[in-house]
């Protein structure tokens, strides 16, 4: 990779695996929220949302809708630092229009103020296949293929052996993985894939698909043994906030797995919907949660019980 190597990553998780691939030097600009490792938050900010991120699940949600309603993104790029930047690369996802700078959004950015076309990077990851095939993508326009595959074989045997681990325990928990609270949505894509790994049995969604709306009819209907919450965008603070209202819905009470305690959330911003490094620290805390009596809550304090 040349030292001179211009890039800018519009994805928190693309900025990680940037970072683990060695070119924290190459970032020039990184979105609005990319704030680890702690290095990139000095760098310049080239997106915003175009709604208050601030609020309940429930105001979060109809602000976007009422966004997308007239918009074809949720976020603005700052076009001005764009061009002073000069760009080599460019990191951005088709994944999700919600999630981060879209792709659509990029373009038109690009085509509106530079006068050339930089190395466009998309990511779009279903699975955690596609978690490491994003990976050699964004190593390959870096040049740094070599880093890259190492960085996945190191990562992906240190996740096979605590899945090796997780399955020695003698049962395995139905989980409901819930990733939006208000309205409710199960946490699809990589979540069942990472679910399985950790030694418990996932209900509801399907790996490799997308997050669907759920209902506590169904969630009644699945009656899982344990209960997991990692909502997108939020750290346990706001999660913790809205879990608070749900908890006082009557049919959010006569869940089994709420009435027997087995309820626990997480930190899902940093974790879990982050597609990237991250995905280590994400299994740990699963595995720590359905099998107490073989991990130790090393990482409590990224994930709590309810």
């Amino acid at each position: 990779m040349s030292d001179n190597l211009r890039v800018i990553s519009l994805l928190p998780s693309a900025t990680e695996m940037v970072v683990a691939l060695g070119g924290l030097g190459n970032l020039v600009g990184v979105s609005h929220e990319c704030d680890t490792p702690a290095d990139v938050k000095i760098l310049p900010r080239l997106s915003e949302p175009k709604f208050d991120p601030d609020g309940t699940s429930r105001e979060i949600e109809d602000r976007v809708r009422a966004v997308l309603e007239e918009a074809l993104g949720v976020y603005r790029i700052d076009g001005e630092r764009l061009k002073a930047l000069k760009p080599d690369v460019i990191i951005t996802q088709s994944h999700c229009q919600v999630c981060g700078v879209s792709e659509a959004g990029l373009l038109a950015a690009v085509e509106q103020w530079l006068d050339y076309l930089p190395d466009i990077v998309t990511l779009m990851p279903t699975d955690l296949a596609g978690v490491w095939d994003d990976t050699r993508k964004i190593a390959e326009a870096l040049g740094r293929e070599p880093e890259g595959e190492v960085f996945i074989q190191r990562i992906t045997e240190a996740m096979q052996a605590i899945a090796a681990k997780a399955h020695q325990a003698g049962t395995k928990p139905r989980v409901s993985f819930i990733e939006w609270l208000d309205p409710l949505m199960a946490g699809g894509n990589w979540m069942p894939e990472l679910v399985d790994m950790a030694g418990g049995i996932n209900l509801i969604s399907r790996a490799g698909e997308k997050s669907p709306w759920t209902s506590f009819d169904d969630m009644e209907q699945a009656d899982p043994d344990l209960i997991f919450v990692a909502p997108c965008g939020f750290e346990l603070d706001a999660c913790e906030r809205d879990l608070r209202e749900i908890s006082q819905n009557p049919s959010w009470q006569g869940l089994r797995a709420v009435q027997s305690g087995q309820v626990f959330y997480a930190d899902g911003h940093h974790y879990f919907n982050r597609p990237g490094p991250g995905f280590l620290t994400s299994l740990k805390i699963l595995a720590e949660i359905f099998h107490p009596d073989i991990f130790p809550p090393d990482n409590f304090g990224k994930w709590k019980k309810w």
